[in-house]
């Protein structure tokens, strides 16, 4: 099947994490949030902003996630599994058949790392965009620089919650959506 390419589905994720980045002895890293923002290509506009709660089965949100993310261990008691999480991208984004980004590498790898740890079929392509690097390049930067500072760089402010998936994905799909209308040939 011909990858679709009307829309770009950009993709941040929420990941268990812990003060000086090593989890507890028996804990791994875990996605307890999936932010979803659909790009439309024609028109360069942001479809939708959808967040997608994830129970974490391995791991327990520390007070230095919830103080980064705001999402409590409350919040993804009762939340969708991991494999739920990754059906919704596959049926209702088709995100197997779509571009798929997010900014840097860090989400398309713990996606993989999940995945494979869980047994769970990886929920996309094999097209992955990271705005992290694009954004660099195409400012001529010597190295990349982080979602918050592009943004600034832009000239424009952060829209939502840092460091929370929907609202970053948001943004992400807001500089790739600016990066996009520049380049579009007549």
């Amino acid at each position: 099947m011909a990858r679709k390419l009307d829309h770009v589905i950009i993709i941040d994720i929420e990941a268990t994490c812990w003060e000086g980045n090593s989890p507890p002895p028996g804990q791994e890293n875990e996605i307890i949030e999936i932010g979803i923002c659909p790009l439309e290509l024609s028109t360069c506009r942001r479809l939708e902003k959808r967040s997608l709660l994830v129970r974490p089965e391995r791991s327990e949100i520390s007070p230095f996630c919830t103080q980064l993310t705001t999402i409590t261990p409350e919040m993804v008691a009762g939340a969708m599994t991991f494999a739920e999480a990754c059906e919704i991208l596959r049926k209702e984004y088709d995100t197997r058949n779509r571009l798929w980004a997010s900014f840097g590498d860090y989400d398309r790898n713990q996606f993989q790392r999940q995945c494979e740890s869980f047994k769970v079929p990886y929920p996309f392509g094999t097209s992955h965009l990271n705005v992290k690097t694009l954004f660099a390049v195409l400012r001529g930067l010597p190295h990349e620089v982080g979602m918050d500072g592009a943004i600034r760089m832009m000239g424009r402010e952060l829209e939502g919650t840092h460091h929370r998936g929907h609202d970053d994905a948001w943004n992400i799909a807001g500089i790739l959506a600016e990066i996009l209308a520049g380049w579009k040939l007549p």
